[in-house]
Formats: structure tokens, sequence, C-alpha cells
């Protein structure tokens, strides 16, 4: 039988790091959803969720409820992302000077740069949609179609029932067709 998180994080206070790696393994997808709701960008997201865990490992021993790990883990990526914010905007103020390299003039065998920055502006504009959307909806949706978890994972992260699960991504993705432009899937054909 499965442990539960409160068990796992008991446990992982103590000191057992097969405890805290396997609260990881439960809880990075919905981790990762939630920061690239805040992000919008794949690697940001990435880097952010490694700096979530290594804060959340260096102060677990102070987490008091441990029934409340998702909660507090949500709340720390979700600070994480504040102040990497605020690490970009005083960097953005103190830019270094572009360098050149002779490898950026080889081309590659991929996508041109105007697609990828093509699929860049599409893809944050899905994301701005989706960010507009009740809490309610944004979560299950960034897991199931941006994360890719399925839904019995997305239901054991969530606490939701299968039943309950399908109403929302039905709804949600309703309401994201409906707030998309007509036009918007013609840009992906192009």
């Amino acid at each position: 039988m499965s442990e539960t998180d409160a068990v796992l994080v008991g446990r992982a206070q103590a000191g057992d790091r097969d405890a805290f790696e396997e609260l990881v393994r439960r809880t990075s997808r919905l981790v990762y959803a939630r920061l690239y709701l805040d992000t919008g960008d794949a690697h940001r997201t990435e880097d952010l969720l490694q700096e979530t865990y290594l804060l959340a490992f260096r102060s677990l021993r102070g987490l008091e409820d441990a029934a409340g790990f998702r909660r507090w883990l949500l709340t720390i990526a979700q600070r994480a992302a504040i102040d990497a914010g605020r690490r970009d905007t005083r960097l953005k103020r103190v830019r270094p000077a572009a360098v050149e390299t002779p490898l950026a003039a080889i081309p590659g065998k991929g996508p041109s740069p105007a697609e990828h920055v093509s699929r860049d502006e599409l893809r944050q504009r899905v994301v701005a949609v989706l960010r507009s959307l009740p809490e309610d909806y944004r979560l299950p949706l960034t897991l199931r179609y941006i994360v890719g978890a399925d839904a019995e994972e997305i239901g054991s992260q969530l606490g939701l029932t299968n039943g309950a699960l399908r109403g929302l991504l039905h709804r949600g993705l309703k309401m994201l067709r409906d707030r998309l432009p007509p036009d918007f899937g013609t840009e992906l054909d192009g």
C-alpha cells in the first residue's frame, strides 16, 4: 500500500532522502504546471522547478502541517517565480553587450528562426488565455495538455474524481476555445 504524503513528509523530515525523492516524484508535474502558468517558458520552468525543490528540501524541517505539504510546496514555487522575476528585472538594467558567435550564422536543420518565433508567439497567446480562465480550470488544463499528465495522475495530484476531472477539462477547453480568436487554428497550418 502506498504511503500518504504526510507519512513521507515525516520520514523526509527525519532525514530519509528516499521519502523526499518520492514526494518529488509525486508532485513534480503539479509544481511544473503551476510554474509554467507563471512563466510560459519550459526552460525557465525547469530551472524554477529545481530551485523550488532545493528550497523545499532545505526548509522541510520547518513544515509543521505535513498534510499541507502540496499547498506549502506550491507557495514555495510561487515565491521562487516572483524572486526570479525580480532578479530578471535587476539584470535587465545592467544588460551586457551582445556577443556574436560565428556558429549563429550556420543554418540549422530544424525550423527556421522565424518559425520558432511564430510558434513561441502562438504558445504565449494560448498561455495568456489559459491564465485568464478561472483557477479551477487552469491547473487541470495545464497538467493535461501542456505537461501531458494522464487523467489518473491529474486526479491524484488535485484530489479529483475521474468524473469531476472530465467535467473540468471539458468546460475548461470550451472556455479556452471561446476566448481564442476564431482564426487561431489557421495560424498553425500556415
